[in-house]
């Protein structure tokens, strides 16, 4: 690098990309390492530390100045305060008319650069100087009167052709592409990931936009090929939908070329001109609905230039790289949205993106349906009880046909030749929109009655699902296969009353059948929430199906376990409406409902509720069950569960001595939840202050689980838990602060950090670090646990409670009685309307707060 070179970091915003390209290029002809971000940022890279280390290394930061740079909530802000506070070397270049106000007055005394206006040759001589100084002249200045600049040369470099400079932008002389459309909003993350591909090879450039129908691709070809015209010296699109037209459009690009031949056919001169595009550079051909990869390769010019596809069809993944692109980011689709339809309150446009899954032709045909008069609440009722027919409505510029019309065009043509294809796609669209597992399919094949076809097909599902994929019905990702909301809206709307029914019997077998675990591993988690989005979705239609209620059930003890409380509770809560209606109160899966439901209420900290449901669950299954029957005694001990939170320890000790005696005689010395009885008895003896006898149960019952369930399983951490709880009340406080401090670091790693559990947890290290004295380290971790609590719990659950009042407690030992006494007072109120005035928390509330 010659003498006196800077490392330079441009600062742009992401609308003067082509001005940023420019003058980066020129930066390093001129000896100059530059840093930019759409060059040298990978997909995936941490934008915030990729910033911060790019400002950190540079010797110099370039901003280029425009309206858009000092826009509101750009990042650019961040980069040029940044570099002020640092006091690096600011190189601040205009580069578009800036209006009075939109510069910060901060800036307004710096010394910048014009470029705006000047051709390339003074432009890049600007550029230099401002970042080298100005230079005296070594020879006579030039005459100030009118000169005839020479553009300079264009060497081809490792990007290909250099960026041409943004000033003499304009349409190029070859041109044809539809209207731009005015209204088009966002995708540009998108729009850079296009370019900066397109650009990184010196050769003919090949990317193709992949998505489903209605996605945008064709919009976001169009988009890029307007805004990026002034890079090109020919831009030619051509519908590829109708293979047989191809050749046409590419004569009419010979004709442009002045190489159609009058005295050759159209095929002959279609052929020459994309012969004629091997010689040329600076150019941009756009397949648009390219979806027959085959007979279109002859169709893929050659050359130093850039050729778009956009396709349904994700098969041209095998021969050009592919651009997968997915519906709107939410933040896109309200930013369409409060464009079309400013008068939309913040919450309106976000429940009707969500509404519409934030599919650009689905917002479109919405604001074409809003703005011809529809009121907003009606649109919305519609869109749920009659999706076909209101996506067939709303004018959509730049979208040739309706969403309704795209689905169903698609399944008209898959009708003939593949009614496997045809009929899956109506089973999976009753289940949820999330992605969907193929082994699924593939182990439930022999059930499904609905699905023609040989059951021992080899190649089932991949047979199915390839020509929904081929028309953008479905998204295929690695073992998943995905249908857009309304897509299934429609197609579910199109289904006869008689294959409704047969589907239904085809979802129980379907979902009953995928088994993801025991629900209490948390390493089973992951399937069982990809289980329950769509269980979810298919509850009402099928909730009462005899084969699916067992796993409905798994499902709640699946939602508590992974402490998804509120969730538990939506979900147990529905079981329990339409199980009592259907299959009467005392049914035995009812009843299984009405348990999990009253667990539900217990974790939400509603523990007199939950004791109530609870003791009319015991009642009757009692009465239908029996004394001993395992789901009996299940009741019983969660009624103690219920009465030692309510401060009844007497009464919950009999409890569960009682459950704990028959679980032994029925179900056995070592299983799971006779060890969880016996863990039980031994915390309510604790609270009783028989330390003594409650250690020797807790460490039986820890050496058991540790045998029986493992070291990590979530019960054996429970016991280890309990037992550090125990010791330190023996004054052991070493011992329980080592045993602490390994259940939370397993139970982090297990659960989580914000898992009620990891929670125990900390609050008990916390309570050991206050009784050592350590109360900065106490108070650390009492405030991190109350906030997590408080988040995860709510304000008024028992344990938040019991967090505030340990912080309270820590704050007073470490005399601020002031902020202590605040803190006891308001956990005294919550616990007297909570808890009630005689709980045992309470009145240590009352005493703690006198002591204070």
């Amino acid at each position: 690098m010659p003498e006196g070179s800077d490392s330079i970091f441009i600062s742009h915003a992401g609308l003067d990309r082509q001005w940023a390209e420019w003058i980066a290029w020129r930066l390093e002809e001129a000896g100059h390492r530059v840093e930019l971000d759409v060059w040298h940022w990978r997909a995936g890279d941490n934008f915030v530390r990729k910033m911060s280390e790019a400002l950190a290394k540079a010797t110099a930061v370039m901003a280029l100045f425009s309206p858009a740079y000092f826009a509101a909530g750009r990042f650019t802000e961040e980069e040029w305060t940044a570099a002020l506070a640092r006091r690096d070397r600011f190189i601040p270049v205009v580069i578009q008319p800036l209006e009075a106000g939109e510069l910060p007055p901060i800036l307004a005394s710096l010394l910048w650069k014009e470029l705006h206006g000047l051709d390339e040759t003074t432009a890049t001589a600007a550029l230099v100087e401002a970042v080298r100084g100005p230079v005296p002249p070594t020879s006579p200045p030039a005459f100030p009167g009118t000169t005839t600049q020479t553009a300079p040369t264009e060497p081809v470099g490792r990007r290909g052709p250099q960026p041409r400079f943004p000033s003499s932008t304009g349409l190029p002389d070859v041109w044809h592409v539809p209207r731009r459309n005015p209204h088009f909003t966002g995708r540009e993350t998108v729009i850079d990931d296009l370019r900066s591909r397109l650009l990184a090879k010196r050769h003919v450039a090949v990317q193709a936009l992949h998505g489903s129908g209605g996605i945008g691709k064709t919009q976001i070809a169009v988009e890029y090929a307007h805004r990026f015209a002034g890079q090109y010296d020919l831009v030619w699109w051509v519908d590829a939908e109708q293979v047989d037209q191809v050749p046409q459009t590419y004569a009419e690009l010979a004709a442009r070329l002045h190489v159609a031949r009058p005295d050759a056919g159209t095929e002959a001169n279609a052929h020459n001109a994309v012969q004629r595009l091997r010689t040329l550079d600076r150019w941009l051909i756009i397949l648009d609905n390219a979806e027959d990869r085959e007979k279109l390769d002859e169709w893929l010019p050659e050359g130093p230039g850039h050729l778009l596809i956009t396709s349904r069809n994700p098969a041209w993944q095998l021969t050009v790289p592919r651009l997968h692109l997915d519906v709107f980011s939410r933040q896109d689709s309200l930013a369409y949205l409060n464009d079309r339809l400013p008068a939309l309150e913040p919450e309106q446009a976000d429940a009707l993106a969500a509404a519409l899954g934030d599919l650009p032709l689905a917002l479109a045909q919405a604001v074409g349906v809003l703005t011809a008069g529809m009121p907003l609440a009606r649109y919305r009722k519609l869109l749920d009880t009659k999706t076909a027919k209101v996506l067939a409505q709303g004018a959509t510029p730049g979208y040739p046909v309706s969403l309704a019309a795209t689905v169903t065009i698609a399944m008209e043509r898959l009708n003939v030749s593949h009614r496997d294809a045809i009929t899956l796609l109506r089973l999976l669209s009753f289940l949820g929109p999330d992605p969907i597992p193929t082994p699924w399919l593939a182990d439930g094949r022999s059930r499904l009655t609905t699905i023609p076809g040989d059951h021992d097909d080899l190649m089932w599902p991949q047979s199915a699902i390839e020509p929904l994929a081929r028309f953008g019905l479905v998204r295929v990702e690695h073992e998943t296969v995905q249908i857009h909301r309304l897509t299934q809206a429609i197609v579910r709307d199109q289904a006869s009353t008689g294959d409704t029914a047969a589907i239904h019997d085809d979802l129980a077998a379907l979902l009953s059948a995928a088994d993801p675990g025991d629900p209490e591993l948390p390493e089973t988690w992951p399937r069982w929430a990809t289980l329950t989005s769509h269980l979810t979705a298919a509850r009402e239609t099928i909730g009462t199906h005899p084969d699916l209620r067992p796993t409905l059930l798994r499902t709640t003890r699946y939602l508590a376990e992974s402490a998804q409380l509120r969730a538990a509770h939506d979900f147990a809560g529905a079981l329990h409406q339409s199980w009592a209606t259907t299959l009467g109160e005392e049914h035995p899966d009812t009843l299984h409902s009405t348990h999990a439901l009253a667990v539900a209420l217990y974790d939400l900290g509603r523990i007199a509720e939950a004791r109530r449901m609870h003791e009319d669950t015991l009642e009757r299954r009692r009465r239908v069950l029996g004394e001993d029957h395992p789901d009996t005694l299940q009741s019983a001990r969660d009624i103690a569960v219920t009465l030692h939170e309510l401060g009844h320890y007497v009464e919950a000790r009999r409890m569960y001595e009682d459950t704990l005696e028959r679980r032994r005689r029925v179900l056995g010395e070592d299983h799971p939840e006779t060890l969880r009885s016996a863990h039980d008895l031994a915390v309510t003896l604790h609270a009783l202050g028989h330390y003594a006898e409650a250690r020797h149960i807790k460490e039986d019952t820890l050496e058991w689980r540790r045998r029986v369930l493992g070291e990590d399983h979530p019960n054996t951490l429970y016991s280890a838990h309990n037992l550090a709880v125990t010791l330190y009340e023996l004054g052991l406080h070493a011992e329980a602060r080592r045993l602490d401090e390994d259940t939370l670091e397993r139970r982090r790693r297990v659960l989580g950090e914000d898992h009620p559990d990891t929670l125990y947890s900390a609050r008990e290290l916390a309570l050991t670090f206050e009784n050592l004295g350590l109360h900065a380290e106490a108070r650390r971790l009492d405030e991190d646990t109350l906030e997590r609590r408080r988040r995860v719990l709510g304000e008024d659950h028992p344990d938040t409670l019991r967090s505030a009042h340990d912080l309270a407690l820590t704050l007073h030992n470490l005399g601020h009685h002031a902020e202590a006494r605040r803190m006891y007072e308001d956990t005294l109120e919550r616990r007297r309307r909570v808890l009630g005035e005689d709980h045992p928390d309470t009145l240590r509330s009352a005493h703690d707060l006198a002591s204070c």
